[in-house]
């Protein structure tokens, strides 16, 4: 069974850094998209940003272009998120996913594996 653990969230300051982890472990998949999403207190779940197989520029979500970085290795089933110059509205629960195909990468539906999440906090 394949497991997906995040790891890195905490507590920080209005303007302050914080890299996120990710790793999936168990039976080999094929990875073709590893993207990242997040839940703010009471609102849905939104896509944050993603990767993909093809070499293409990562994706993001509008607010958080400029400010946060997604990177990760598909032989290592690793994915990061950089996260600088961060605000009170980037609090919530990131999670990372991995998809087996080539879909939509900022649609939840195309992803097969999730972590837990991992809670970010921002201090105003």
């Amino acid at each position: 069974q394949v497991q997906v653990v995040e790891s890195g969230g905490g507590l920080v300051q209005t303007g302050g850094s914080l890299t996120l982890s990710c790793a999936a472990s168990g039976p080999p998949f094929t990875i073709y998209n590893m993207g990242w999403f997040r839940q703010a207190p009471g609102k849905e779940r939104e896509f944050v940003a993603a990767i993909t197989r093809h070499g293409a520029s990562p994706y993001y979500t509008d607010s958080v272009k400029g400010r946060f970085t997604i990177s990760g290795d598909r032989a290592q089933k690793t994915v990061y998120l950089l996260m600088n110059s961060l605000k009170p509205e980037d609090t919530g629960v990131y999670y990372c996913a991995f998809s087996q195909q080539i879909g939509v990468p900022k649609e939840e539906y195309d992803y097969d594996y999730w972590g837990q999440g991992t809670q970010v906090t921002i201090s105003s």
